[in-house]
């Protein structure tokens, strides 16, 4: 039985909502994105978050992972729940210098912090909930390509991503290779494996077996599935460290009350993703993840990776655990400009890769040089 979470968090949805405050985004409304299956999300915002001026040809797409956003520099203030997620990395002077690129990251399709998803209004006034379409990573792009359209950027210098934003980079380079230059990998993967789906669907079930669910439309309700959500977040982060570093910083340890530390420190993270965080865009994103495959109707993994025209390099976690090196080394070895995979040394597991600021930091140099 889950523990529901109590402290000072939302009833219903930690996702941002039109009523609240703005923060730094900005928006581009789209009349539509057409979908892979066919159907058709009608009048789509997407929210994103710039840094640095344009100059026509120097723009950097950086994309964010799960339960990122687009608020990648930044503090915490009205409408931003959590602080940038990339702050060391991306900035005046910094392996991705504001001074000479113009940084944009966009809030991805289906997410909860501005960008068109299930908590969003419908066209009818209501919010979609259910009702809500199934994405792919395909289809987070298509968004992306008509917000890159909408901006007059025509060709990247750089699409950067890790995880799930890799995912996303990937596609971008492989959908219109000549719009994308230098590629950025960070512990991400050519297809969803067995095991990554495994994690995603006991996640999906920790959700939607809340009673507070509702079948998916609970956001006029008294109580939305924050158990559910909290509980995800606290299986989804087991897979995000290593086995050494929870032993190392946790061990046996029980704590005054009697529980056992890394227990503790579990549900601290789910308490915060709810804070900030959709229940419905939860599965959304994550089923997106479970359909990538570049090789899909692309003649396989090899032909598809043969299309990358970028510049790139590939990086992957030593200790990552949820995308092991396996996964970028086909990468590496599949990418016709792709250098010889590159190897961040860390104790932290997948989560690495926006931890080891100083070696994924180096390689952006390196790429942006």
């Amino acid at each position: 039985m889950t523990s529901r979470p109590t402290l000072d968090l939302p009833l219903v949805t930690g996702a941002w909502r039109e009523r609240d405050p703005v923060g730094a985004r900005k928006f581009v409304d789209l009349d539509r994105v057409v979908l892979e299956s066919g159907d058709q999300l009608p009048a789509v915002r997407v929210a994103y978050e710039t840094w640095g001026t344009f100059t026509g040809d120097n723009a950097v797409l950086v994309e964010h992972a799960l339960t990122g956003d687009a608020h990648v520099v930044g503090p915490v203030g009205p409408g931003q729940p959590s602080p940038g997620w990339w702050d060391d990395l991306v900035g005046p002077g910094r392996p991705i210098d504001t001074d000479r690129w113009f940084v944009v990251a966009t809030n991805i399709l289906g997410g909860c912090q501005g960008t068109t998803g299930p908590a969003s209004t419908a066209p009818d006034g209501q919010p979609w909930g259910s009702r809500f379409p199934a994405l792919t990573v395909r289809d987070q792009v298509t968004a992306e390509i008509a917000v890159a359209d909408a901006l007059g950027i025509d060709r990247w210098q750089a699409v950067i991503g890790g995880s799930a934003g890799g995912m996303r980079a990937l596609e971008w380079a492989i959908a219109v290779p000549d719009r994308v230059a230098r590629l950025f990998l960070l512990a991400t993967s050519p297809w969803a494996s067995a095991e990554q789906i495994a994690y995603s669907s006991t996640q999906q079930a920790a959700i939607t077996s809340d009673p507070d669910f509702l079948g998916g439309d609970y956001y006029g309700a008294s109580r939305g599935p924050v158990a559910g959500l909290a509980l995800a977040r606290r299986i989804a982060h087991i897979a995000y460290r290593s086995e050494p570093e929870l032993a190392q910083r946790f061990g046996r340890e029980v704590q005054e009350d009697g529980r056992f530390a890394v227990a503790s420190y579990l549900e601290h993270h789910g308490t915060k993703l709810v804070r900030r965080f959709d229940a419905n865009s939860y599965l959304v994103l994550t089923s997106a993840m479970d359909t990538h495959d570049v090789g899909r109707g692309r003649g396989g993994v090899e032909q598809a990776l043969a299309r990358i025209t970028a510049r790139t390099i590939v990086a992957g976690i030593d200790s990552d655990r949820l995308y092991p090196l396996g996964q970028q080394q086909v990468l590496a070895e599949g990418i016709p400009r792709a250098k010889e995979l590159a190897v961040v040394n860390s104790l932290h597991g997948h989560d690495g890769f926006l931890v080891e600021f100083a070696q994924v930091g180096a390689l952006a140099t390196q790429l942006l040089h």
